[in-house]
């Protein structure tokens, strides 16, 4: 299973959660920051409708896929080390 790492973080003189590469928007205290992670981490759980979806792949072809809306990854919380 695939686990989401939602990591709070010191960011711009405040606070945010960084998933990846991708910066939350800055939040004046850690437990604002914290407090937004773990409502993002639980919507990113939430299944959601099956659907069918289409993308191009860096080689420029184009995939067409049942995405099912069940399939959702873990997520976990975890503060700045």
């Amino acid at each position: 299973m695939v686990i989401v790492k939602y990591e709070v973080v010191q960011h711009d003189g405040g606070w945010a959660y960084k998933v990846g590469g991708a910066l939350s928007e800055t939040y004046r205290t850690h437990d604002a920051a914290l407090k937004a992670a773990e409502k993002a981490a639980a919507r990113q759980k939430r299944p959601g409708a099956t659907d069918g979806i289409v993308y191009q792949d860096a080689d420029g072809q184009w995939h067409e896929e049942l995405a099912d809306g069940r399939d959702r990854p873990g997520t976990r919380v975890v503060d700045e080390p």
